[in-house]
């Protein structure tokens, strides 16, 4: 059975915000430079591979930077 609980493993307390941090952490995530980028490139790039092994390479690193 699954239970679904949304909930943080270690508490967090946020005591001021700082604008310039956040635009950093979210700029690594979802920039060009950013771990989806990367991603979405190595997915990408197996549609151009004559090998299986090597698609099947790129997609295990392509998904594996997902998780």
């Amino acid at each position: 059975m699954f239970i679904y609980e949304k909930k943080l493993q270690y508490p967090v307390k946020i005591k001021n915000c700082n604008p310039k941090l956040a635009a950093v952490i979210i700029s690594q995530y979802g920039g060009p430079d950013g771990e989806l980028g990367a991603s979405l490139r190595y997915l990408s790039q197996r549609y151009a591979m004559p090998f299986p092994e090597l698609k099947g390479l790129l997609t295990d690193i392509g998904t594996g930077a997902l998780v």
